[in-house]
C-alpha cells in the first residue's frame, strides 16, 4: 500500500491508547489460507448462545474448528485482549462492540477483511454493517443490530386522550399533560448519558470525524445542541423520572405501576420489562423513535451491548478463514436463532438485512398483547432508518466515561446541557493530545 494514502496517514494520527502497542503487534498479519490439515480458530466471547453456536459451527465444518473462551463481559474483554496483542497471542476471532473497533484499528490490532467479505456486504442492514468500517475498511462482521424505538403506556395515553408522540415536541406536550398527575413521560438515570448520545446521532451530530492528517472533534455542532434543546427542556419541566438503574428491580417496578410510561429502547431491553412486571402486561405497544419537527425518520445507532460485531485481530495466521467462519456465525439460521432467542441466545436483533421472521423471539407478545403484530413492523422499520455516519473515536470509551460521569449533574439541575458539552469538548481533546493524538476542536 502508498505509504502516503489517507488510510496510512489516518492509522499515523489516532495514536496509541495503549502505550506501545502498534509496535508491539505488528508481526504475523499475513493470511496463510492455504494451509493444509484442518485449522483451530480461538474465539473469544460473552454473550449468552455462543458456545451452541461454535458447537453447530464445529459439527458442520471438517477443514476449521472453533475453540471458544468465554470472557466475562465487555470491559474484561479489552483488557484481556490488550494483554494478548501485547503478547502477541491474540484470538482470531473475538466478540465487541461498535464503539471499540477504531480504538483497536488505531492500535494496528486488527485485520482488514474487507476482501474477504465485501461481497456478503448485502446481507446485513446498512446500520450494522457501518459499525464494522473505519475508512472505508471493514474488520468483523455485524452480529446484531440495534432497532430503537418508543415503547409506551396505551392505557394512560388513552386516558389523557393522547397519541403515540411524532416528534419530540409531540413527546414533552405529552410530558406536560401528564405531569399534571404526577405522572413522568421517561426517566433519565443519573449514570446512564445515553439519552444524550443518542439524540445527537439522530439529530445528525458528530462529535469525532477525522480531517486530513487529524481527528476533529465536535461536541457543540448544530445536531449536539439540537438534542441538547430537547433534554433540557425535558429536564427544566420536571418531565423526568430519575430513578438510577443500581435499583434495577425498583426502575421496572415503576413502569410497571405507571409512575413513567415510556422508554426509548431496543429489543433486548424489553426482557427486563417482561421479568419484573406484574401488572401492565398487556398494556404496552411500541412506536417510531419521534422526529425532529419536519424531518424524516431517523433511527439512532445503538451504542453497548446492541452494536454487536465479531472481529478478526491482525496476529491471526488464518484471516480468510477466520473472515469466513465470522459470516457463518452472523447468517446461518441456526446459529442466527440460537443468538436472537432471549431464552436460547442474547435476545438481540440479527444485523441482517432481512430479519423479519426473527422479530417474534425479540420482542414479547405477554408484554404487548394486541399490540403485537402492529410492534413488529415498528422494528422491522426502524432497521432500515438506523444513523450510518456516526464515527467512534479512538477514545470513545473513555470519553463515555467521562460522559457519565458529569451527566448526574446535569439531571439534578447542577449544570445545563450545554455546560457538560462545553466540558466534554475540552477533556476530549485533551485526552486525545495526552495519547499523541494529532486532534483539532
Amino acid at each position: 500500500m502508498n505509504p502516503t494514502s489517507p488510510w496510512r496517514r489516518f492509522v499515523a494520527v489516532v495514536g496509541l491508547a495503549l502505550a506501545g502497542l502498534i509496535s508491539a503487534c505488528g508481526g504475523p498479519g499475513s493470511d496463510d489460507s492455504k494451509s493444509a490439515g484442518p485449522v483451530t480458530l480461538d474465539f473469544w466471547g460473552w454473550a449468552n448462545g455462543q458456545e451452541a453456536v461454535v458447537k453447530a459451527f464445529n459439527a458442520s465444518h471438517e477443514d476449521v474448528k472453533l475453540k471458544y473462551t468465554k470472557v466475562t463481559d465487555q470491559l474484561t474483554m479489552q483488557k484481556q485482549l490488550a494483554n494478548a496483542v501485547k503478547a502477541r497471542n491474540a484470538p482470531c476471532l473475538l466478540q465487541n462492540t461498535a464503539e471499540y473497533v477504531t480504538n483497536w484499528v488505531s492500535q494496528d490490532a486488527l485485520a482488514d477483511i474487507t476482501k474477504y467479505v465485501e461481497s456478503s456486504k448485502d446481507k446485513f442492514n446498512a446500520g450494522s454493517w457501518a459499525t464494522a468500517q473505519v475508512q472505508d475498511r471493514v474488520y468483523g462482521v455485524p452480529t446484531s443490530s440495534a432497532p430503537q424505538f418508543t415503547i409506551y403506556r396505551t392505557d394512560i395515553f388513552q386516558k389523557y386522550g393522547l397519541k403515540a408522540p411524532e416528534t419530540w415536541d409531540d413527546f414533552i406536550a405529552a410530558g406536560k399533560a401528564l405531569k399534571k398527575d404526577g405522572i413522568k413521560i421517561t426517566n433519565y438515570a443519573g449514570e446512564d448519558p445515553s439519552t444524550l448520545q443518542l439524540l445527537a446521532m439522530q439529530a445528525g451530530a458528530h462529535w469525532y470525524s477525522i480531517d486530513g492528517d487529524s481527528w476533529k472533534v465536535d461536541f457543540q455542532d448544530r445536531g449536539t445542541l439540537k438534542a441538547a434543546k430537547v433534554i433540557q427542556e425535558i429536564i427544566d419541566n420536571d418531565l423526568n423520572s430519575k430513578l438510577s438503574f443500581a435499583d434495577y428491580t425498583g426502575v421496572q417496578r415503576n413502569y410497571d405501576n405507571a409512575g413513567t410510561v415510556t422508554r426509548q429502547i431496543s429489543t433486548w431491553q424489553t426482557a427486563g420489562m417482561v421479568q419484573n412486571f406484574t401488572e401492565s402486561f398487556g398494556k404496552w405497544a411500541l412506536s417510531p423513535w419521534p422526529t425532529f419537527e419536519g424531518e424524516a425518520a431517523k433511527t439512532p445507532a445503538g451504542t453497548n451491548l446492541t452494536g454487536g460485531l465479531t472481529l478478526v485481530t491482525k496476529q491471526c495466521k488464518y484471516q480468510e478463514q477466520a473472515a469466513q467462519a465470522a459470516l457463518w456465525m452472523s447468517t446461518n439460521t441456526d446459529a442466527v436463532k440460537i443468538m436472537a432467542s432471549p431464552t436460547t441466545g442474547n435476545g438481540v436483533m440479527p444485523a441482517l438485512a432481512d430479519s423479519d421472521s426473527y422479530v417474534d423471539g425479540t420482542i414479547s407478545q405477554k408484554l404487548l398483547g394486541d399490540n403485537f403484530e402492529p410492534a413488529k413492523r415498528v422494528v422491522t422499520d426502524s432497521l432500515g432508518t438506523v444513523t450510518t455516519d456516526w464515527t467512534w473515536g479512538p477514545n470513545s470509551a473513555a470519553m463515555f466515561t467521562e460522559l457519565q460521569n458529569q451527566w448526574a449533574k446535569v439531571v439534578s439541575k447542577e449544570e445545563k446541557v450545554t455546560d457538560l458539552l462545553a466540558h466534554m469538548q475540552e477533556w476530549t481533546v485533551k485526552d486525545l493530545k495526552s495519547r499523541g493524538t494529532s486532534v483539532k476542536g
